[in-house]
């Protein structure tokens, strides 16, 4: 995939930002109660170890870093929380926000730095808009991603897609059908993999692990 092809998002959710500001609006979430149950559902990967005070998690694409605010909201302020975008304007604002956590400015896919390594990785929104790219080349750029992003999860990554089980699809988001997911997570990243499709959005949620849960 041409590399300036995914930039057109990065461009997209920094254009959303400048005009909406730090909301659910500026990193394209259509409404606020929505968001927190993506949040919810993305940290139930966790499962018990939500209560470990030893875990960590990467929020990969973590925008304005709403996913900390939700974490602190819910009282789940025990876990080490990293912060990772690759657009300099989120990282920017997140770390003016919470200058006592870590947030990293890594472009994956044309940074070879490496990822800091976490117990479970989320990826909250960074594949269900695909705006003018192709199905394939959104496809071709999400099976790229994963491939890098997992390695840095020791336990359990998740993240979100559109779904094609919906009334009608939108030409700018990515609906992702099951069977072609699945298999190329088996394939590629673990055969320990599970959907989630039960939370009443248009998306559904894949948790990978690295074992048996």
């Amino acid at each position: 995939m041409d590399g300036a092809s995914y930039q057109s998002l990065i461009k997209h959710y920094e254009g959303c930002l400048e005009l909406h500001g730090d909301c659910h609006l500026g990193v394209d979430w259509p409404n606020p109660l929505d968001a927190a149950t993506r949040y919810r559902v993305m940290l139930e990967v966790m499962g018990s170890d939500i209560s470990d005070p030893a875990a960590s998690l990467l929020d990969f694409g973590c925008g304005t870093a709403h996913l900390r605010h939700y974490m602190v909201e819910q009282g789940i302020t025990n876990i080490r929380y990293v912060g990772l975008d690759a657009s300099a304007k989120f990282v920017e604002l997140s770390r003016a926000k919470y200058p006592e956590l870590e947030f990293y400015c890594i472009d994956a896919l044309n940074d070879g730095t490496p990822l800091p390594p976490v117990d479970y990785v989320i990826m909250n929104g960074v594949l269900t808009e695909k705006r003018a790219l192709s199905f394939d080349a959104m496809w071709d750029y999400a099976q790229q991603l994963l491939v890098r992003v997992f390695p840095a999860a020791r336990r359990g990554l998740a993240f979100n897609v559109m779904s094609k089980h919906v009334d009608w699809e939108r030409d700018d988001l990515f609906h992702l059908p099951f069977d072609l997911l699945a298999s190329f997570l088996r394939t590629r990243l673990s055969r320990h993999i599970r959907f989630r499709a039960d939370y009443g959005l248009y998306e559904y949620t894949a948790y990978v692990y690295r074992e048996p849960r």
